[in-house]
């Protein structure tokens, strides 16, 4: 990949030192998603003699996804992942690879259509909260009493008197 494309945060630090196997390969599944491409002349419509550069997709770039990064990791259940992610000697690594795709899913939040990334992150264990606080400092409780006044309402038309 040119350099100058990506834009690292200084404070972001990928998992991509080789003494953490997961991290490198974490790393790869995120550089294997943006796809293969090449650059080919294209001639311009208005003048042919003029050409510019054209980006073609050899391998079409994918979303990233927790099943992906499980699958491209090399588990064959993403009850596996999870449980490597829990118990597991580098589940500091899965951790961190869960995170960048929850990340992925929350800038996607952004976007005019938010409704996937939202279903993704709630199954990823996010959850709505609502603010449920009213500003009264307690709940009182309010007694309503119905009194009638005046003649009896009739239940039927022959109770009617005229």
């Amino acid at each position: 990949m040119p350099i100058g494309i990506l834009h690292i945060p200084v404070n972001f630090m990928p998992p991509t030192t080789t003494t953490r196997p997961y991290g490198t390969r974490i790393a790869r599944y995120f550089e294997h998603i943006k796809g293969d491409y090449h650059f080919e002349d294209v001639p311009d419509k208005k003048d042919a003699s003029i050409t510019t550069k054209q980006k073609v997709y050899d391998r079409e770039p994918e979303p990233p996804t927790l099943t992906g990064l499980a699958l491209f990791l090399g588990f064959t259940s993403l009850q596996a992942f999870e449980v490597y992610e829990q118990t597991g000697f580098y589940a500091a690594q899965l951790q961190m690879g869960r995170l960048m795709i929850e990340a992925e899913y929350e800038k996607r939040l952004h976007y005019q259509s938010a409704t996937g990334a939202i279903f993704a992150l709630k199954t990823l264990g996010w959850k709505e909260q609502h603010d449920q606080s009213t500003g009264i400092d307690g709940l009182k409780s309010i007694s309503i009493t119905i009194t009638t006044s005046g003649p009896k309402v009739a239940q039927a038309e022959k109770e009617v008197d005229l």
